[in-house]
């Protein structure tokens, strides 16, 4: 695993724009970042797509303890959400994908740093815009990623299960949701499914007949969201739990288990000693030295902080109140000045399915963290 150099493309800016990067330097920072790119040989890759498939098994049966036991409370699941996860996960509505976030140093195996289950973004860069580049940068050398291939395939898997004849696609008023949202509509129209868009303030709900609806009146039966379940429980409308459940939600409420940091003391619990996790627990550090704190449910690398003998460092945001999870700090990467981050894909029923790098010279990955592309080279 190694970071090279490179001299980015003259006009890399229309080149990823054309390809829908439009969140390429947001606020004149540099996001969609090809002056450099990180080279894996093979071996690696194939140690990161085991670990990935090996992490997926460890959720499924972390999330069935939980269910299982009635652990809700104790990883913050809100109580109105708890009949509709355990009537859900038993009758496996459709889902589609998650990015596991590793850690990686190229020699031992990938430790899981969290699961991105719900609302995972920069999809759009690791499917198309890093392949792109590598035609025009390094043609003929290979990729981990066949993203927009399985997502495809799990699109036409899903659409016999679909509720009503338009899936209606929905997220915030954003340039970075609005790129996932329209990639993923792109993917299921290759599918050949029949799409709809709105924001989610525009997602409507009919008195007269207890149905919701979108900009044209049009019912909602089926619906895909790039909006976090734990706002979306706060914000169902009284009284209409049974209409707004039955939709069938892409990602379905059982997500609020996987996208939850909690689980990862849960999964440490079930496995300690994996190879592919770090020690963390829900009660405190315990016997760690060096750890991170971190909110249950946080997005986008809010109030972590990080106890090091070497250096405390730690973040704002709106999730200063907790709770928390406790987890052992893990020996990311460093090279010229750069901490990596692996973000590795999965599709679900389609296994492993790509990789982006996201890299910061800080150590904790925030939105503003860079992509950098890579490629495969023995």
């Amino acid at each position: 695993m190694q970071r090279i150099r490179i001299q980015p493309r003259s006009n890399w800016q229309s080149k990823v724009e054309e390809l829908g990067l439009l969140y390429h330097s947001p606020h004149g920072k540099v996001y969609w970042d090809e002056s450099a790119y990180y080279q894996f040989p093979l071996w690696q890759i194939t140690q990161i797509e085991e670990a990935s498939e090996q992490l997926f098994q460890l959720y499924l049966a972390a999330a069935q303890h939980v269910i299982d036991n009635n652990r809700f409370a104790e990883i913050g699941i809100p109580e109105r959400a708890i009949p509709w996860i355990k009537r859900q996960w038993e009758e496996e509505p459709p889902s589609l994908y998650g990015r596991f976030d590793l850690a990686y140093d190229g020699i031992l195996p990938p430790k899981l740093l969290e699961f991105n289950a719900d609302t995972p973004t920069s999809l759009l860069e690791a499917s198309v815009v890093q392949w792109y580049w590598l035609q025009d940068v390094h043609n003929g050398l290979d990729q981990f990623n066949s993203l927009h291939e399985k997502l495809i395939a799990k699109w036409k898997d899903l659409k016999p299960y679909l509720q009503g004849d338009v899936l209606h696609f929905c997220h915030m008023d954003n340039w970075e949701d609005w790129m996932t949202v329209s990639y993923l509509r792109d993917t299921a129209h290759e599918a050949g499914l029949n799409t709809g868009a709105l924001l989610m303030e525009e997602l409507g709900y009919s008195s007269v007949d207890g149905t919701f609806r979108d900009t044209t009146d049009n019912q909602i039966s089926s619906i895909f969201k790039l909006y976090p379940w734990e706002w979306l429980i706060d914000e169902i409308p009284k009284g209409t739990d049974e209409t707004f459940f039955r939709m069938q939600w892409i990602e379905p409420v059982w997500k609020l288990l996987w996208s939850n940091k909690a689980m990862l003391a849960i999964l440490w619990e079930l496995n300690p000693g994996s190879p592919f996790l770090l020690p963390c627990y829900l009660d405190g550090p315990r016997k760690l030295t060096r750890y991170v704190r971190k909110p249950f449910f946080s997005r986008e690398g809010a109030n972590v902080s990080i106890t090091d003998p070497n250096g405390a460092v730690s973040t704002d945001g709106p999730y200063a109140n907790g709770p928390w999870v406790y987890q052992q700090l893990a020996q990311v990467p460093q090279q010229q000045g750069n901490y990596a981050v692996l973000g590795s894909w999965y599709v679900m029923d389609q296994g492993p399915a790509g990789m982006g790098v996201r890299e910061s010279t800080n150590i904790i990955t925030d939105n503003f963290s860079r992509f950098v592309p890579h490629v495969i080279k023995d």
